[in-house]
């Protein structure tokens, strides 16, 4: 399940973190050539807010999503409701920036299970479990949340070679949009970056969250005029109070991409 909405501050600012699974994956999208491959990068878990990525890409393609902020849709009593922001009327913009788990939940449902399943197995996404919490029967409201579905970085990076190089049988609109909602950062040496952050907590063999521990994943693609790179960060470290796991992945992968990026 989530953990506490991300704050300010970095992974520096909490130097008593200790990584316990952490991968970095970088690949050329037009060629497959790996780039960068160190750490755990085979090792499938949740893949949390990432999947977002996924999601919009079905509503486009489904015309459940209609542009950057259509359809607002209401909040209502019973949604997640962790952090302010989810607490208020959220369009597709808001929702991806925001990661507002109900706002996702709300596309799958009106997918449907059969349509749902059929996208995540085109897609070719992970393990593509989406049976959900043993015995709860919520796959398609929670299967990518600390659940069933899991995906390693190898396998994120493979996904989003995919969407880049628009390989899965989507609209145009599908790919557009997607895009135009994940807003870009620029980085000083003029690579442009698309990415997505997630973050949950392990689940203990007792079902519940592992208080201790946290995955950060940042996913995503950069570009520099023709040429794009794809990329999966993922860490599974210390719970720090300063900023949510995917912040910290997102932060300290971006320290170091422009060097990464300077020596290819």
């Amino acid at each position: 399940m989530p953990l506490p909405a991300p704050a300010s501050g970095s992974a520096a600012s909490a130097p008593a973190a200790q990584a316990t699974l952490s991968c970095t994956e970088l690949v050329d999208a037009a060629s497959g050539a790996r780039l960068v491959h160190e750490g755990q990068c085979d090792e499938r878990v949740t893949p949390a807010s990432t999947f977002n990525i996924a999601v919009a890409l079905m509503g486009y393609d489904s015309a459940i999503l209609a542009d950057e902020h259509t359809p607002v849709l209401p909040f209502k009593p019973g949604y997640p409701a962790y952090y302010p922001s989810w607490r208020a009327a959220t369009d597709p913009s808001s929702w991806i920036k925001n990661s507002v788990i109900w706002y996702a939940q709300q596309v799958t449902a009106r997918l449907g299970a059969r349509r749902f399943a059929g996208y995540v197995r085109d897609f070719g996404y992970g393990n593509r479990d989406l049976s959900g919490d043993a015995g709860k029967d919520n796959g398609l409201s929670y299967s990518w949340i600390s659940s069933s579905l899991k995906i390693s970085p190898v396998e994120q990076v493979a996904f989003l070679r995919k969407v880049v190089n628009r390989e899965l049988a989507l609209s145009a609109k599908a790919y557009d949009m997607t895009t135009r909602i994940m807003l870009p950062e620029t980085l000083a040496n003029g690579w442009e970056v698309h990415g997505k952050t997630g973050t949950a907590s392990p689940v203990l063999p007792n079902g519940r969250d592992d208080k201790l521990n946290q995955y950060g994943w940042y996913v995503g693609w950069a570009q520099k005029g023709q040429r794009k790179l794809v990329f999966a960060r993922l860490v599974l470290d210390r719970k720090q109070e300063a900023a949510a796991g995917g912040l910290r992945a997102k932060e300290a992968f971006l320290r170091e991409l422009p060097a990464r990026l300077d020596a290819l």
